[in-house]
């Protein structure tokens, strides 16, 4: 059966709420041949999302209707894989040791996109060989910076890489985190590695859309528009970051897919970033 994660807008309603709307799903998911799997609630927001196995969206929604009455604003099929890759995630966490529940999870991810700068043009100069082993390095370092940075990499783009973050704080720190590593990498190599950077923030589920369709789509808009050496973040990523002088030069730029000029910020990762 097809899986398809929905979005509910349940503004005022409390963790312990949804809990309670789980499990009266979990109560009478066999009635209709269905299966929930997990489920995310973002109390800032208002808005919770679940995970379910089911023959079709509205079997699904059939159970939420029966079971407490919230049914999705919207929902969308999705790959487990892709779940998993970002959210982390495809089954009820276990509570940690000393809890009788698991804390909430809100399924708010800050998404960064790596791009080597003129990868084509140091193949063609370098050969495949050596080009490939210039991927190499790339992907080591920002895969040691992931790690450093509780990052998880969804995929690789073949000359960069996408990730995600359940905290922005952690997106920003990464991003900057990958340019110092950089730069320290080619004050000592003859063939020097530069990187561009973009990052958003959202959720899984936008006006049915792909999973984080939106999200993705803006971060690498991002990515590609920056200069080299550059990170360039979302006003959303401004937002949730809430440390203004991290980030400057505001401007509105037109990017592929979106239909106003959107607002975008450079940040500062020589100045701000750490150690």
């Amino acid at each position: 059966m097809p899986i398809f994660m929905d979005r509910h807008f349940l503004e005022g309603t409390s963790a312990a709420d949804v809990a309670r709307a789980h499990r009266m799903d979990l109560d009478i998911q066999d009635r209709y041949g269905v299966k929930f799997l997990t489920y995310w609630f973002d109390q800032r927001r208002g808005t919770a999302f679940c995970l379910v196995d089911a023959p079709d969206m509205e079997t699904a929604q059939c159970v939420h209707r029966e079971a407490h009455g919230f049914v999705a604003g919207e929902i969308v099929e999705v790959a487990l894989s892709a779940v998993e890759a970002f959210l982390g995630r495809i089954h009820d966490p276990e509570p940690a040791p000393g809890q009788s529940t698991a804390d909430v999870d809100p399924g708010h991810r800050a998404i960064l996109f790596t791009d080597i700068v003129g990868s084509t043009e140091m193949t063609a100069r370098l050969g495949d060989r050596i080009g490939t082993e210039m991927v190499r390095a790339h992907d080591a370092i920002v895969r040691r910076c992931l790690g450093q940075t509780s990052g998880r990499e969804v995929k690789h783009t073949g000359d960069g890489i996408m990730a995600a973050f359940s905290a922005t704080a952690a997106a920003v720190k990464c991003a900057m985190r990958i340019q110092q590593e950089f730069e320290h990498y080619n004050g000592g190599n003859t063939e020097p590695i530069h990187v561009r950077i973009g990052l958003d923030c959202g959720e899984p589920v936008e006006d049915s859309n792909d999973l984080f369709g939106s999200t993705v789509q803006l971060a690498a808009r991002l990515c590609a528009a920056a200069a080299s050496d550059q990170i360039l973040v979302s006003e959303n990523i401004f937002r949730e970051y809430g440390a203004a002088d991290l980030f400057g030069h505001a401007s509105r730029r037109r990017l592929k897919g979106f239909s106003k000029p959107m607002l975008v910020f450079r940040c500062d990762w020589m100045n701000g970033g750490p150690a």
